[in-house]
């Protein structure tokens, strides 16, 4: 982890902390390298209450109440879907905070609409759920190692405004 990553988690924490805020999270592709991320800094139990690894869209249902007609029509890589799993995760944790990422890494499974390296992330909070489209280059650990820093950085402006 980089060290500017690393300052904008110990941030976050702190902020979180002043106010007895919590935090969850969905990944999908990214497959737990926030979470990773975000327990590799002591104290982070305070505010992190835990996240799903929603890999397959049958999970991204069951666990995180995605709508099937959500995948069907949008699929997985998608504004209402990364907005359902932000509300979902945050519903199931009772999280004050909550931060979802759906996208394609690469390096196969792009498509003209979706290239590889799109990437959609959500956050949610009380106030509601606010999304962002990204398209990231380089190959699939560059592409959710930035996942990873925007959602950070997204999630830092959330809990600065809380």
């Amino acid at each position: 982890m980089d060290g500017k990553l690393k300052g904008d988690i110990l941030e976050l924490g702190a902020a979180l902390r002043s106010r007895g805020g919590t935090l969850a999270c969905a990944e999908s592709c990214t497959g737990g390298l926030l979470a990773g991320a975000l327990t590799s800094v002591a104290g982070s139990s305070e505010w992190f209450l835990g996240g799903v690894v929603a890999y397959h869209d049958s999970i991204k249902g069951r666990l995180l109440d995605v709508p099937e007609t959500f995948l069907r029509q949008y699929g997985a890589v998608s504004e209402a879907v990364v907005a359902a799993m932000a509300r979902g995760v945050r519903e199931a944790f009772c999280s004050d905070l909550a931060v979802s990422i759906s996208g394609i890494a690469g390096p196969g499974g792009g498509t003209s609409e979706k290239p590889v390296g799109t990437v959609w992330m959500a956050w949610a909070s009380a106030g509601g759920v606010t999304t962002r489209r990204f398209l990231f280059e380089g190959d699939r650990a560059a592409v959710r190692e930035q996942s990873v820093s925007e959602a950070v950085s997204g999630l830092l402006a959330l809990a600065g405004r809380s």
